[in-house]
């Protein structure tokens, strides 16, 4: 089934590039990475901000600067996802550096470095396989990015848009307010019961960007990860036991997960990373063979008028200056980094092949089942392990070994989420006719400037909360801290449950065979391996409010027509919660700025379950009001 005819046909010129809209995005793309980065740090998950971003965009171009191009509402929101994107990656591994006592601190420069390389390098990858992957396939929805479309399409409504995400804004800032600062609300209500050496735990986060999550990915993904949840929490703790004579049941419930019980999930993640590679092998036998075609649309002058608008990418010698480069700089961070000329080389090469193969993975998936659902953490650890059997296969052990595979995960990871997020922009700007080479260059702008906040952020976030320390209230940094066991385990001699492990991968194994028998009926249901992985992996906790979350999506959409309108600013309850996730999350890090000037907080501390599980249902009812209300 061929594309439809875009919005905007090449023979126009629309504004699209201007300075209005790289000031704007720009904005977006910082308060999107900042927002994300919490999230991220507190529930190992992160959302797409395109479709909030592109509401707020057109309120404020429209609304308030009387401009009115969708062609520059779109360079915004690519910009604003590109910064979202970054936040993934950056989180999902720099943290690891610090965990492995390798890092006192943020350092500036590195981490600067390890997200605008990685970002850069994504694009770069990713460019090429536009033709191949997003305009030839179109059996690939890329969800996200077709969504998207249809909120430019329908901006006539984008001041009722605004209105509700910064309701939502307010309310998940209040929340935060009475979770951190005034803390009349409990962060998680949970409690656990011990009998001899088994226990069982049960426990649910306060959480408003938590139940946003839940609304945003919807009950399929929710009920995958609460799933997965149970698995770890409800079954696999009580038949492991281990708790200690004299100790609390909650103390030892939590100390299992730790050992152990985290560690299933792992495996689980490793052979979802596996599967989905092989499932999109011919997608990267596609990509690759568009290189060898580069002379069409890419290979030319982005100015030239021979090929049309629409179909101009970045020329093929800007995209070799760019990896060359990036290379080379990747290259000199890892000298500095590990110390050692050859293990950085060898960093490098290791690296550039990872990236590359990730990317074509990552851009697949994006187009299945969208860039929020693509299991990165997977295709990090996979990178993470082919990096680390070469490095023991070659003889490089110790600090340098872990130092090195850890810069290879961040650099692979920040490509990976840059690459599967591009993809969705550029199927947006070929639905609406933005011409790809300045959604590109859009991006790359979007890639450094959010980099250079990202260590100051995190910085601020660690000094405040703890970043993976395991204290309550602290930023638990999931995937970081899974890296962090992971290298230590593999080159500091500290070891790992191997056992746990493979009882996590035979899971997988058999996920994937009920999830392949349920593909063959046709039905809704799935078994997804990534996010029962992921809910087996993160505290159960979490997973009760997005299970929540995905109770109240499905509930507010029954009778809802099936419209593309359905996905953007028709649907009121996407835009409210991706406003309480970005609340949450801003007012999280202004607590933490105040918390870091040691400025005393109107603490009230009441110790009150029911009364903080009274507010979170307020909370709920709150989102699912807001969503009910169909434009």
């Amino acid at each position: 089934m061929p594309h439809p005819a875009p919005v905007v046909p090449p023979e126009q010129s629309p504004p699209e590039l201007t300075g209005v809209a790289l000031a704007l995005g720009s904005v977006l793309s910082i308060v999107m990475g900042a927002a994300n980065v919490y999230l991220g740090l507190y529930a190992g998950m992160t959302v797409a901000a395109s479709i909030p971003a592109s509401v707020i965009s057109m309120t404020l171009l429209r609304g308030l600067l009387g401009r009115s191009s969708i062609l520059e509402n779109n360079i915004v929101q690519t910009m604003a996802s590109t910064g979202e994107a970054l936040a993934a990656g950056v989180i999902f591994t720099v943290p690891a550096l610090l965990l492995v006592g390798a890092w006192q601190d943020f350092q500036f420069w590195p981490t600067t470095l390890i997200v605008s390389l990685g970002g850069l390098l994504g694009i770069v990858f990713m460019v090429p396989m536009r033709q191949a992957l997003v305009v030839d396939r179109t059996d690939l929805s890329f969800p996200e990015g077709t969504a998207c479309a249809e909120v430019l399409k329908v901006g006539e409504a984008g001041g009722t848009g605004a209105r509700l995400i910064g309701t939502g804004i307010l309310a998940g800032g209040l929340f935060k307010v009475a979770v951190n600062a005034v803390r009349v609300v409990l962060p998680t209500v949970e409690g656990a019961v011990g009998a001899g050496r088994t226990v069982w735990y049960g426990g649910a986060d306060m959480s408003a960007a938590l139940v946003a999550v839940g609304y945003i990915v919807r009950l399929e993904i929710a009920a995958l990860v609460f799933a997965g949840g149970a698995i770890g929490w409800i079954l696999a703790l009580p038949w492991l036991g281990g708790a200690q004579a004299g100790e609390p049941a909650l103390d030892a419930a939590w100390r299992i997960w730790s050992a152990d019980v985290r560690y299933i999930g792992v495996g689980a993640m490793v052979v979802g990373g596996l599967a989905s590679f092989w499932s999109v092998r011919r997608g990267i036998v596609s990509g690759i063979r568009t290189l060898g075609a580069v002379g069409r649309g890419i290979g030319g002058d982005a100015s030239t008028s021979v090929i049309p608008r629409t179909e101009r990418n970045l020329s093929l010698v800007t995209l070799g200056v760019i990896f060359v480069v990036t290379t080379a700089a990747t290259m000199a961070f890892y000298q500095v980094l590990v110390g050692t000329f050859g293990v950085a080389a060898l960093a490098t090469v290791l690296m550039v092949v990872a990236a590359f193969l990730l990317v074509a993975v990552a851009t697949y998936i994006a187009g299945l089942v969208g860039s929020s659902n693509s299991p990165v953490s997977g295709m990090t650890i996979v990178a993470l392990l082919f990096a680390a059997a070469v490095m023991l296969g070659l003889g490089v052990s110790g600090d340098s070994a872990i130092l090195a595979t850890l810069g290879i995960a961040g650099v692979v990871c920040c490509a990976t989420c840059a690459s599967g997020d591009m993809a969705q922009d550029l199927k947006t700007g070929l639905l609406v006719g933005a011409t790809p080479a300045r959604q590109q260059l859009a991006s790359i702008v979007a890639t450094i400037l959010p980099a250079l906040c990202f260590a100051p952020i995190l910085t601020l976030l660690h000094h405040a909360y703890g970043i993976g320390t395991g204290e309550p209230g602290s930023l638990r940094a999931p995937q970081a801290a899974l890296f962090a066991s992971l290298t230590t385990g593999i080159f500091g001699g500290g070891g790992l449950p191997w056992h746990m492990m493979a009882l996590g991968a035979a899971i997988g194994l058999v996920l994937l065979a009920i999830d392949a028998r349920l593909a063959r009926t046709g039905g809704r249901i799935r078994a997804h391996v990534m996010p029962i992985a992921v809910g087996m992996y993160l505290p159960f906790s979490l997973a009760v409010p997005i299970l929540i979350g995905g109770l109240v999506s499905t509930w507010t959409r029954r009778g809802r027509p099936a419209t593309g309108e359905d996905e953007g600013t028709g649907d009121r309850g996407l835009l409210f919660a991706s406003g309480l996730i970005a609340g949450e999350a801003l007012v999280g890090i202004v607590i933490a700025g105040i918390i870091a000037a040691q400025v005393p907080l109107p603490i009230v501390l009441v110790d009150s379950p029911l009364l903080s599980l009274a507010v979170f249902a307020a909370l709920v009812w709150g989102l699912a009001r807001a969503a009910r209300r169909v434009r």
